[in-house]
């Protein structure tokens, strides 16, 4: 079961933008893979962290979060799969390398020597999120549904490999910052020397510089095209609902990491039936003598048709309820029903025999309304109907 966010980050559901950010980046340091290196569950709650950070740092995110908790973003983790586990430690620092400071990396982490100092922590520009509508059935909401989607967005360039460049010759080490991507500086003051690291300004943080561009893509590193993307759709979801797609929006340019992709889930409007929550709900019309000694009728489900009876005597405005014919709950055990809303449909066009009938039926005290009740009976919205 995956952990409250506001647990993971050690804050209230009160806590400002600023004690969010500051709890994100005390734990964000602690878990950081540079001071636990080799250890997989620092490397797992630093993931966790960020995560976590991700939601709660967006004003949107963190209000449908708590309203719906982990459910609002879809169940999948990694991957390509839904938000709440999909992102990898090159994205985090993508991301949110802003939060730490270079002048953290290199004063706590000896200058920051990891590999993606110099190739994946800055380099190229990280893609932008891509969103899309998904327009979906009562019965894919209700059980999930696997979509394959054609999706136009900005693809890696296959000439050059996303890497901008004409050739592997054209990739120059960037002589600033030899290619780590950072400029040291180390000054003099009271308390010693300082060391203080800053993105390179020639490279732009890359660490290499580019002498041919790439024919295909102009040095971008990415061209306009289409993909066909595969959405697993949990079930349960419901209208307005948004989950995102870890790495599937449009492509960095030069290599840099890819945008998510967002899918907002439209309702489909079903002919015979409309929901309410989870619930789902039907409106079903008989006659009088229906009503009067009841009959078995089929009505519209999500799974199919079923059979119901009505037993004799049954009130307009009655409802009866299927089990379980409902929707389920995203990430959860509970399932809707199906509530059945009895109405006595009133003739609107009567016969003069008809009417005499009517009248020696409603002359019966057993046609007489209910003096508890103080809705009118039958044949008295009868009478009103065509007097």
């Amino acid at each position: 079961m995956k952990r409250d966010f506001y647990e993971i980050l050690g804050v209230t559901k009160s806590a400002s933008a600023d004690e969010i950010k500051k709890a994100y980046r005390k734990v964000a340091m602690q878990f950081h893979p540079d001071r636990n290196p080799g250890d997989k569950e620092a490397e797992e709650k630093f993931k966790e962290a960020a995560n976590a950070y991700e939601i709660l740092s967006d004003a949107d995110k963190k209000a449908k979060y708590d309203r719906h908790g982990h459910a609002a973003f879809g169940p999948g983790t990694g991957g390509g799969g839904f938000s709440g586990g999909g992102m990898n430690t090159e994205d985090i620092f993508s991301q949110f390398g802003d939060i730490f400071g270079d002048d953290m990396f290199g004063n706590f982490f000896g200058g920051g020597s990891r590999s993606r100092s110099s190739a994946g922590r800055a380099r190229g520009q990280r893609g932008s999120n891509l969103r899309i509508k998904l327009k979906l059935t009562f019965e894919e909401m209700a059980k999930g549904v696997t979509k394959n989607v054609k999706v136009k967005k900005h693809v890696a360039c296959t000439t050059c490999g996303g890497s901008g460049a004409k050739d592997k010759s054209s990739v120059q080490t960037c002589a600033t910052c030899s290619g780590s991507g950072q400029v040291r500086r180390v000054s003099n003051t009271f308390l010693g020397q300082m060391q203080t690291v800053t993105t390179c300004p020639t490279c732009n943080g890359e660490g290499t510089s580019i002498t041919a561009k790439c024919t295909g893509c102009k040095g971008e590193g990415r061209v306009y095209g289409e993909e066909t993307i595969s959405i697993d759709i949990p079930a349960g979801v419901h209208e307005g609902m948004q989950l995102s797609m870890s790495g599937k929006g449009n492509a960095g340019e030069r290599g840099g990491s890819m945008g998510d992709l967002i899918i907002q889930i439209e309702e489909e409007p079903h002919a015979e039936l409309h929901r309410d929550g989870l619930n789902v709900a039907y409106d079903l019309y008989i006659s009088f003598p229906d009503a009067a000694f009841g009959t078995q009728v089929e009505v519209p489900t999500i799974d199919g048709r079923a059979k119901i009876k009505i037993p004799p005597g049954t009130q307009s405005g009655k409802i009866f309820r299927l089990k379980g014919k409902g929707f389920p709950e995203v990430q959860g055990y509970n399932k809707g029903d199906q509530l059945i809303h009895v109405n006595v449909w009133t003739p609107q066009h009567i016969g003069a025999e008809e009417k005499e009938m009517l009248e020696k039926l409603n002359a019966s005290d057993n046609f007489k309304p209910n003096p508890n009740k103080s809705d009118k009976s039958f044949f008295d919205r009868v009478r009103e109907a065509f007097s």
